[in-house]
Parts: structure tokens; C-alpha cells; sequence
């Protein structure tokens, strides 16, 4: 079984790098709101990456776009996550995060911020969205489709873990802790995305890799 796709999805996600949002969005939680809210967000990852793994590559039939063009795009993406991440920032971060907490506060007064903002943007954004695409145009059979929709199981998974353990993780790895495994799925995330950009520029200028 080939784990890249997860290995890939795990440092783009990254729970342990929103483990700080998480506790500053559930402030004055009760235990059961807390609860509630992780477990949305838990099946929001999932949901997402599934439907991705799933409906993808339909959607880009639909709008007349060649995955080639997606790779590029979406390597970009990753990089630019990955750019992110080793300034310490989550993967899908976005420039003005007071945005960010302005939109929360107003979720939280409606509707629940698992959704927005905890699963997107900050755990599953574009750079995840666009790396299932492109490992679901990769699977060949039946069973490496169901096994992206269960690496998006993983995902869920990891995500409900960090955030029960949110205030643990916290207290043990501290900020310097968390900056420092953030910088370090971040170089991974950069090798990936590279190679990546170069499997779809490949596909578009055969030239460039012409001997």
C-alpha cells in the first residue's frame, strides 16, 4: 500500500499546528459544546477528503480542466503551504488571521466553527483538496479509491485525537514545540510539492524532460 497520499495528507493537515486555534475558538466552551465541536470537525475533514477522492476529477471534467494544469496549480499550493509552515503558520494560514478569528466569533454565535473556521480553511483548504485530486486521478483499482476515502478516515481520526488532547499537547510541547514539528512537516511538504509541480510540467512540456 502506498502511504505517500497520507503521509502527504498528514502534513498538510497538520491538527497538532491548529491545536492553538482550536483552544482559542472554544473558550468558554462547556465540555459538551467541546465535544460536539470536535467531532464536527473530525467528520468535516473526512467529508472533505472524500468528497475530493470521489468527485474530483468529475468536477475538473466539468469545467474542462486537465489535471496536468491542476498539479501545477495545485504543487503551488503546496508549496506556498509548505512556505507557510516553515514560518511556523499552519498549512492553509491566510494572510490576515484576524479575519479569521472575526469570522469564528460570528460562527460561534450561530453555527458551530467546526466547519468554518477550524476545518476550512485551516485544516483542509486548497493544498489538501488538490492533493487528493491528484492521487485519486493516480488509483488505478477500486481499492486505492477506497483507500484514499480511508487515508480521509486517518485524517478525522488525528484530528479528534489533537484536538481532545488539545490542552495536554499544548502544555507538554508548548509553542516552541509546535512551531518546531510545524517547520518540519513544512520541508517535507516542500520536497513533495516540487515533485509534484515537476510530474505535471513534465506532462505539459515534454521537452523539459526530453534526453
Amino acid at each position: 500500500m502506498d502511504l505517500k497520499p497520507l503521509i502527504t495528507l498528514l502534513a498538510i493537515v497538520n491538527p497538532l499546528a491548529i491545536v492553538p486555534f482550536f483552544i482559542h475558538y472554544t473558550q468558554g466552551f462547556s465540555s459538551t459544546q467541546r465535544r460536539r465541536t470536535i467531532q464536527v470537525a473530525a467528520f468535516s475533514a473526512f467529508c472533505v477528503i472524500a468528497a475530493c477522492a470521489l468527485l474530483g476529477l468529475q468536477i475538473l471534467d466539468f469545467f474542462n480542466i486537465s489535471l496536468q494544469s491542476f498539479q501545477v496549480g495545485g504543487g503551488m499550493l503546496l508549496l506556498i503551504s509548505a512556505m507557510n509552515m516553515l514560518n511556523a503558520q499552519p498549512a492553509e494560514a491566510k494572510p490576515h488571521t484576524h479575519e479569521l478569528e472575526e469570522g469564528a466569533e460570528k460562527a460561534a454565535a450561530g453555527s458551530s466553527i467546526a466547519v468554518v473556521p477550524l476545518t476550512i480553511p485551516l485544516l483542509t483548504g486548497p493544498a489538501s483538496m488538490s492533493t487528493v485530486v491528484i492521487y485519486a486521478d493516480r488509483a488505478q483499482t477500486f481499492w486505492q479509491h477506497a483507500a484514499l476515502v480511508g487515508y480521509g478516515v486517518v485524517i478525522g481520526l488525528a484530528t479528534a485525537v489533537c484536538f481532545a488532547l488539545a490542552e495536554p499537547i499544548a502544555r507538554v510541547l508548548g509553542k516552541t514545540g509546535i512551531n518546531v514539528m510545524t517547520r518540519l512537516m513544512g520541508l517535507i511538504l516542500a520536497a513533495l510539492a516540487v515533485e509534484v509541480m515537476a510530474e505535471g510540467l513534465g506532462k505539459l512540456f515534454p521537452v523539459l524532460v526530453a534526453r
